[in-house]
């Protein structure tokens, strides 16, 4: 681990979170000195964030802990046009209306995870839409346009992987990258930003605004980027079986994203603590030289602090409790629920629960034998659950039938 003087990169090296920098030394130097403003962006894609953010929100939650001023931008600029980065297809397109409904659903979690205010070190959230969206085209093209080469931007994974597998780039995608750049130009300037972090798929994004600012304004940023955070068995953190595992309650119910944490690889319960709780180092040591059956006990912690951070203590509690009781043979208060209403059959309850993305999925679990309610094996499709029915798919997924 590299010696660093700073809080800051002391923290974040120690916990894992260090993959990149533009400049670590001169960084190391800056943030030991003086209060350092830092941003990551976050488009508004959806009315939540999920776990795939979560390391990203980490990185401004430490970066505040070190004594630094955290900015959380929205991208309710860039939304309009999406960035190529990783994606094999064009965006679809959001209306205004839906773009601010997100940003407003999504501030509800960073609540959780900062302090904000207007102090030298409480966080702020901006919105890139009110700068971009005053910026003519034409000043667009000569203030920022001649400080990037097509010749380099077509170089960038972001764009090459697009065409290399012949799929369609729109000119408005391919813009994307000089707005980020210009992003973190102005908030230097007008928000005192000296720092922007990313996972390391932005790296070459990051770069492009730190040449931007010492091109245009001769001023010195950095960048720093996390490692890829991947789960043992090789896929991306932020999705499990059912789906996307959202932050907000509105898209995830507190049990399914306690669940999650709790079905962690053993083998990265060490790690997910370091990244994603704020528990010390000596005890996460501990944790994670547990053997047997032991980690199970580690991986409830986790699953515990995480939860707790992105929903509340309280609903960590009642989540823990409610797996307790649904794995003694009973039905935690805290299950995923359906109504009655919504659940004539069991297929249409599978579905509901999400433990089944269509019917025909659901008809397929039944057929293998994979769904239980109240502990016995159903596979009839046109079995009608009644309130009360603890319905469940496999060992770790369970849900309640309710008179609502």
């Amino acid at each position: 681990m590299t010696d660093y003087h700073s809080d800051l990169l002391r923290l974040l090296s120690s916990r894992g979170y260090i993959h990149q920098i533009t400049d670590a030394e001169r960084l190391d130097a800056l943030a030991s000195a003086a209060v350092v403003p830092g941003y990551v962006g976050f488009d508004a894609t959806a009315p939540s964030l999920h776990v795939g953010n979560l390391v990203s929100i980490m990185l401004l939650r430490r970066l505040q802990q070190a004594g630094h001023k955290p900015v959380v931008l929205m991208g309710g600029g860039t939304t309009r046009i999406g960035d190529p980065t990783g994606k094999d297809e064009v965006r679809k397109m959001l209306s205004d209306e839906a773009i601010e409904n997100n940003i407003a659903s999504i501030r509800t979690a960073f609540e959780r995870f900062l302090s904000f205010g207007d102090g030298p070190t409480d966080a702020v959230m901006v919105n890139n839409h009110d700068w971009l969206g005053k910026l003519g085209y034409i000043e667009m093209l000569q203030k920022v346009g001649t400080h990037f080469t097509v010749n380099r931007m077509l170089s960038f994974d972001s764009v090459k992987l697009r065409l290399e597998r012949e799929q369609p780039m729109t000119f408005l995608e391919f813009n994307y990258m000089i707005l980020q750049g210009y992003d973190f130009r102005y908030l230097c300037q007008e928000k005192g930003v000296r720092l922007q972090m990313g996972g390391s798929d932005q790296w070459g994004n990051i770069v492009n605004g730190v040449e931007l600012s010492r091109r245009m304004d001769g001023v010195e940023v950095f960048g720093l980027t996390t490692p890829l955070i991947t789960k043992a068995d090789g896929t991306k953190m932020g999705k499990s079986v059912s789906g996307a595992v959202w932050l907000n309650e509105d898209q995830l119910p507190n049990f399914d994203y306690w669940q999650f944490w709790r079905n962690t690889d053993d083998r990265d319960v060490g790690r997910f603590l370091k990244l994603f709780t704020d528990l010390p180092l000596d005890e996460i040591a501990r944790l994670e030289a547990l053997e047997g059956a032991e980690i199970n006990e580690a991986k409830k912690i986790l699953a515990n602090e995480a939860t707790a951070l992105c929903r509340g203590r309280e609903a960590a509690e009642r989540a823990a409790q409610t797996a307790a009781e649904t794995f003694s043979g009973g039905a935690g208060a805290d299950l995923p629920a359906v109504s009655l209403a919504d659940a004539p059959h069991i297929v249409a309850a599978l579905v509901a629960l999400g433990f089944a993305s269509s019917n025909k999925e659901a008809k397929r679990k039944l057929e293998e034998g994979a769904i239980r309610v109240n502990d016995a094996v159903v596979s009839d499709a046109g079995y009608a659950p009644k309130a009360g029915d603890k319905i469940s798919f496999g060992k770790k997924r369970h849900g309640m039938v309710t008179e609502g």
